[in-house]
């Protein structure tokens, strides 16, 4: 079975709609910023702070790299793994490609409580939302094959949503479902 590859901003569900997903289909979940996380033995905020954005990008990069070449896994990428061309064309081309859009209105709110965020820690988050979004959107785009515009739906719901999507391309058959 192909690879689902789930992309988006931070806060637009990646790591709950795949997990929960993957549970329901049968398929191994890996979050890419979890493995960064347990491979270099530090968060991904000390490691923004230890190497810079660039420096962080790199790692991820060969993460993307060898996590894409993984066969039959739900992946939850990073908002920042599609800055990269290599990383787009591996995600698009070595699996199933769904982006989980959010307004940035939206992630703002699912945000607010948030201290985990590198980017949002300084300034205006809401701002800094809006601008991710403007640069970002146009590359999630180009990198997935499925749009599904998040809303406000409650996770569970969210996970129908995207595991509808992949039945009726034929991604998914119902026989994968385990729940």
């Amino acid at each position: 079975m192909k690879s689902i590859y789930l992309i988006g901003l931070m806060g637009a569900g990646k790591t709950t709609v795949g997990r929960t997903l993957a549970q329901r289909v049968g398929l191994r979940f890996i979050d890419s910023d979890h493995e960064i996380e347990r491979e270099q033995g530090c968060t991904i905020s000390t490691l923004f702070s230890r190497l810079g954005e660039a420096g962080f990008r790199d790692i991820e990069a060969r993460a993307i790299d060898a996590l894409t070449q993984l066969e039959g896994i739900v992946l939850a990428t990073g908002g920042g793994a599609v800055l990269r061309p290599e990383n787009r064309k591996a995600l698009h081309e070595r699996g199933t490609v769904v982006y989980l859009r959010a307004s940035p209105d939206d992630l703002a709110h699912r945000l607010r409580n948030d201290r985990n965020r590198p980017l949002l820690q300084q300034g205006d988050a809401r701002a800094k939302l809006h601008e991710l979004f403007r640069v970002r959107d146009p590359l999630y785009r180009e990198t997935a094959h499925f749009v599904m515009d998040t809303g406000r739906p409650s996770p569970a719901l969210l996970t129908n949503m995207v595991q509808m999507q992949l039945e009726l391309a034929g991604v998914l058959s119902a026989a994968d479902r385990r729940d």
